[in-house]
Parts: C-alpha cells; sequence; structure tokens
C-alpha cells in the first residue's frame, strides 16, 4: 500500500482489522490501534497508523496482526500446556518453537502473509538483539531455537540482524538436536505431536527431561526437575572426563544411536573443537582412500587401472568435503533453492521412503513355524480346542531371517552436461535415497565427481612445461567430492547437497577413475551387502586428456572398470541414467527423465539389489 492510500485511515484500519478477523476466523476479536493499556486475551493492540507510514512500516504492522491471527487460528492453548517443560529457559525455548510452526503454517500458505511476517521478524530483531556468550549461552535459545525451526519449516534464512548469532549456536543445537529438529516439519499441521517432537529437541538440549521421562519422574514421586538436572549435568561431566582420559579418537561408524550418545557426552565441549576433529577424521579417511593400492596381486583384481591406461601425474587431484568448497551461509541458500524444486516431491518422497522400508522390513524377518508346543498362541487353530477339549493348545514362533547389513554409495556425475534440470534431479535422488534408506537403518554415502579446471588445468600447465611427451594418458586435475560420508547422518550433510547446483562446479568428467575412488571406498566397509548406484550421462569427456590421445581413451578406460567391478567385485553395481541411455556401458541400468518417475523406478530397482542370489 503506497502513502496515498492511507490518506483515509479509518478505512485502512478498517481493512486491518478485518484481515485479522478473516485470517483468524474469529468475528469477535477487537482490534485498536496506538499505546492504550495491554489489551487482554482476544484484542489485539497494534502500532499507531499515520499517514505518511513506509511500505516497510506498514508491512511490519500487518505482520504483527497476522501472527496474532496465525496464533489463534492454529495454537491450542490447552494442548500447549499440557506439554509445558518446567524450568524457565525450557519454557522459553518451547514457547518459541511453537510461535515458529503457527507463523510457518501462515508463510507456507500465504505469499502475503510470508511477507509481512518476514517484515515484522527483522524488524523485532533490529530492536531486540541477540549477543550469546559464555556468561549467558542458554539466555538467546528461545531466539536461536525459533529461527532455526523457522528455516527448516519455510526454507527462510534468520534476519541479518540475528544470523551471526544464530550460526554462533547453529553447530551446537543442530549436533545434539538434527534428528527432531528434522522431524518437525512431517508434523505442522499436527500440534500434538509437534509439541512432543519440541520436549524431545529441549531435551536433546539437556534444559529439561523428556515429557515421557518426567511422567514417570512424577509417577514415582519423582525428584524436583533440578535435581534431577543437577544429576544430568554430572553425569555428562563424568562421561566428559572419561573422553578426555580416552586415546581412542577414531570414529568407528556405530550406529545412529550411538552417534546420539556420542553427541550427548561432548557437551561442554566447543564447537569450533568438535568441528576440527570431525574435519580431522574426515581429512584422514580421504587421505587413505584417495590413492587406493594398485596391486595386480589384489584379491580381485580391482585396482588395476587397466591396460594402457596411465596417469601424466596426480599431484594435484582433489579429495574434498564439500562444505570445504562453500561457505555456509551459501550452502544454506543453495539447499534453499533445492528444496523449492524438492517441494512438489514431498508427497513421493514419504511413499517412496514406505514403500521401501515396508520392502526390506519384510526380508528382515517373518518367517514362521507353527504347530509347536511352546512359542505364542496360535488363534487361528483355537477353533480345534473349542471342538475338542482334549486337543492340545497349538503355538507359533517367527524365524528371523539373516538380513545383511548393508551400505549404499551413491555416485554423482558433476560434469558440465548435467547441468540444469539432470543436476536437480540428481541432488533430488541424493536426498530421497539417504532419507529412505536411512529409515531402513541402511547406511549411504553420498560422492561427486568432476574436475578442478576445463581444458587440463595444472596437469597440463606441466605437461605442455615438460614439453608435451606423447601419450601423456589423464591429463586433467581431478576433484572428487565427498557430499555425505557413511557414517555421517543425513541432517548434518544436507546442506551439502545444495552444493551441486552452485555455479561454475559443474566442469568435465573422468568416469572411470571416479568409480573406481568410489568403489574402493566402498570396499574396505565391513558392512556384508555393499551397493554402488551411480548417477551419470555416462559419457566420459576430458577435452585435455582426449585431445592429447586416441579419442575412445577414457570410454575404454570406464568399460574396463565396469567390466572388473561386475564380473569380480562383491560390490553390486546399478546405474542410473539422467535424460541418457547408460545400459551401453552398465549391465543393471535404468534411465529417466524426470523426478517424478524416481518412485517406482528406483524402488523396483533396489528390489532387485537387495534380492540374495
Amino acid at each position: 500500500m503506497t502513502k496515498s492510500n492511507l490518506h483515509n485511515l479509518e478505512n485502512f484500519k478498517r481493512a486491518v482489522s478485518s484481515t485479522v478477523r478473516a485470517l483468524a476466523n474469529d468475528a469477535e476479536i477487537e482490534v485498536s490501534f496506538g499505546t492504550a493499556p495491554t489489551p487482554t486475551a482476544g484484542q489485539l493492540r497494534l502500532p499507531m497508523v499515520y499517514s505518511d507510514m513506509s511500505k516497510q512500516e506498514i508491512a511490519e504492522l500487518r505482520g504483527k496482526g497476522d501472527s496474532f491471527s496465525l496464533h489463534k487460528r492454529h495454537h491450542d492453548n490447552k494442548l500447549h500446556s499440557k506439554y509445558m517443560p518446567k524450568g524457565d529457559i525450557a519454557a522459553t525455548v518451547y514457547n518459541a518453537i511453537e510461535d515458529a510452526r503457527v507463523e510457518a503454517i501462515g508463510s507456507n500458505e500465504m505469499k502475503g502473509v510470508a511477507k509481512n511476517l518476514r517484515a515484522y521478524v527483522e524488524k523485532y530483531y533490529q530492536d531486540h538483539e541477540i549477543n550469546p556468550s559464555e556468561d549467558n549461552d542458554k539466555e538467546p535459545l528461545g531466539d536461536v531455537l525459533k529461527l532455526l525451526v523457522r528455516e527448516r519449516l519455510t526454507h527462510e534464512l534468520p534476519p541479518k540482524a540475528a544470523r551471526k548469532a544464530v550460526n554462533i549456536l547453529r553447530y551446537e543445537v543442530e549436533e545434539k538436536a538434527g534428528e527432531h529438529l528434522d522431524r518437525l516439519i512431517d508434523n505442522i499441521h499436527d500440534q500434538d505431536q509437534f509439541s512432543i517432537l519440541s520436549r524431545k529437541i529441549i531435551s536433546d538440549l539437556n534444559l529439561a527431561l523428556d515429557y515421557d521421562e518426567e511422567e514417570n519422574t512424577e509417577d514415582d514421586g519423582g525428584n524436583d526437575l533440578e535435581d534431577q538436572m543437577q544429576e544430568n549435568e554430572q553425569s555428562d561431566d563424568d562421561i566428559d572426563n572419561e573422553a578426555d582420559t580416552s586415546d581412542d579418537g577414531s570414529d568407528d561408524g556405530g550406529d545412529p544411536s550411538d552417534e546420539q550418545v556420542e553427541d550427548n557426552a561432548s557437551g561442554d565441549q566447543s564447537s569450533e573443537m568438535t568441528t576440527e576433529e570431525l574435519m580431522e577424521m574426515l581429512k584422514q579417511a580421504q587421505n587413505e582412500n584417495a590413492s587406493p593400492p594398485r596391486s595386480d596381486n589384489d584379491p580381485y583384481g580391482l585396482y588395476s587401472m587397466g591396460p594402457g591406461y596411465r596417469v601424466y601425474t596426480d599431484e594435484f587431484d582433489e579429495y574434498v568435503a564439500a562444505e570445504d568448497l562453500c561457505d555456509p551461509e551459501e550452502l544454506i541458500l543453495l539447499r534453499k533453492k533445492l528444496d523449492q524444486q524438492l517441494y512438489h516431491l514431498q508427497g513421493m518422497v514419504s511413499k517412496l521412503a514406505n514403500r521401501l522400508q515396508r520392502l526390506l522390513m519384510a526380508k528382515q524377518t517373518r518367517s514362521w513355524e507353527f504347530d509347536l508346543e511352546e512359542g505364542i498362541l496360535d488363534t487361528a487353530r483355537l477353533t480345534r480346542v473349542a471342538t475338542n477339549p482334549m486337543h492340545p493348545l497349538s503355538f507359533k514362533a517367527e524365524n528371523d531371517s539373516d538380513f545383511k547389513d548393508t551400505v549404499v554409495t551413491l555416485l554423482i556425475d558433476n560434469s558440465g552436461s548435467m547441468r540444469g534440470r539432470p543436476i536437480s534431479i540428481a541432488a533430488m535422488c541424493g536426498d530421497i535415497l539417504a532419507r529412505t534408506l536411512e529409515r531402513c537403518g541402511v547406511r549411504v554415502e553420498i560422492l561427486g565427481f568432476t574436475t578442478k579446471a576445463w581444458k587440463g588445468g595444472k596437469s597440463r600447465q606441466k605437461w605442455t612445461e615438460s614439453g608435451k611427451p606423447e601419450k601423456p594418458g589423464r591429463l586433467n586435475d581431478l576433484r572428487h567430492i565427498i557430499y555425505k560420508s557413511a557414517d555421517s547422518p543425513l541432517r548434518r550433510s544436507r546442506n551439502n547437497l545444495g552444493l551441486m547446483l552452485r555455479e561454475g562446479l559443474l566442469k568435465e568428467n573422468i568416469d572411470g577413475e571416479s568409480l573406481l575412488w568410489a568403489h574402493n571406498r566402498l570396499i574396505v566397509r565391513s558392512e556384508e551387502r555393499r551397493i554402488l548406484m551411480v548417477i551419470s550421462d555416462g559419457a566420459p569427456v576430458d577435452d585435455s586428456t582426449l585431445s592429447s590421445n586416441n579419442a575412445n581413451y577414457l570410454e575404454d578406460h570406464l568399460r574396463h572398470v565396469i567390466e572388473v567391478i561386475e564380473n569380480r567385485s562383491p560390490v553390486k553395481l546399478l546405474a542410473i541414467g539422467i535424460g541418457h541411455d547408460v545400459t551401453r556401458y552398465y549391465k543393471n541400468a535404468i534411465t529417466i527423465m524426470d523426478a517424478d518417475q524416481l518412485g517406482g523406478a528406483i524402488t523396483e530397482q533396489l528390489a532387485n539389489l537387495f534380492e540374495d542370489k
């Protein structure tokens, strides 16, 4: 609304009041303007309206009204009170998370409301600066949690005035509570389940007991919450002390539940130290797997580069974690862009996850023995006892099949030919498969491959300076990217997948060596079943290498690597072509043209790969 529209202030006030009542679905709300005493329940007091208000001020005023209306419409006070935790900070965080929920519902459904709330939130944090410090590290948690939850539910970054403060605490909060934060979006319209998750987040942050734990404590005549919290803190300190005295600093690749225990045990460590330790371990793992041994005497003949294939130099090759290629704020923006493209696929993601989960769970158990003398009473055979009381009762027992523990590596072509829709679909594949398989207890690793430069980079420069010897072999600098390691949950790496949408990342592709790299990372893992899925356009291309060797140099090497893995390796290999036919290279391959085809095609292929033959 422009200034000229505000000449008739009364009409403007009536319009705002009508919007508030309509949005709240409550015709009895009283709306007033000015600085009168605090309104009672069911009343809304908005700032004074004047004729030369700016567009920003109008949006802020309307944002305050929209926030009030959304609370009236989507918030149940009785239900909210039921799950209210004890303790001032815990209650503040709990209220803030609920505020984020009701406002996110309006933002996601109405663009105008989203714009108004954005202005209102930005104004609020300009006037109420967040300053986390060692002395008051828990005081700003309410604001930080509200903005982090808002970001997850609406994909909007925190306002600039609060962004630095949020990023200071972001790592610690997501490290401890990321799993439950990620589940909020699925329950945004269910306040009951949302409140239960909020309590779990508060418990993850050691601000209060979980709701179930608190009820059990009260039923037992329980201890005071503060005493319990002190005990928790003491036990955390004990664990920290044990961790400090331990000389085992390696990542054991444990289950997610083990990681949560480790996360809680490191509560007193600074986020910087934790990040350094994790990155150091990751870099060590990269170095160990970057240049695998290429002995002709290895059990499967897997490390051989193949006849006639050589590398001019590997000193400029790069094996890098995705977060090292991009600053965190840009990663968040890129992830937001990916989420916007994923939005219409949310229903398909849930269906795929449920379908695949049922399939995998069916393979893990579910065979029965009947007519046993002990076990579970077989109610289907009770009619025999009813007709003949002398007939003995019949029991049954369930046999567990030997379901192999599994790891899946997703290797994604990050070449220039994948630019646009194909790389977006590939990133969606990574997100969907990781979320789905993690729900089924399957570890997932997501890798990418490209080159550091167009037309050779430093490798070609060195070759040129050496007098351009004939048939130099591979003549470009490799860039192999780790988006998500197999032992890291997706919640820690979800932003990394947005990197695939970054301009300038996608260059050329040398598929054979990349396939070997991913395979050799996979072959050393302890899981019984290992699956390698390649998403590519199927055609290795590097102008520098091909201009200095024969035209089929890279393609022949790729065929050799595929033949070795398919025929000699225990790793199961599957290729997915994005708009290109990859069946000319891989035996087990499918081609999809759009993300909408992912559900049925990938589920079917995974089902085949999980068959024990």
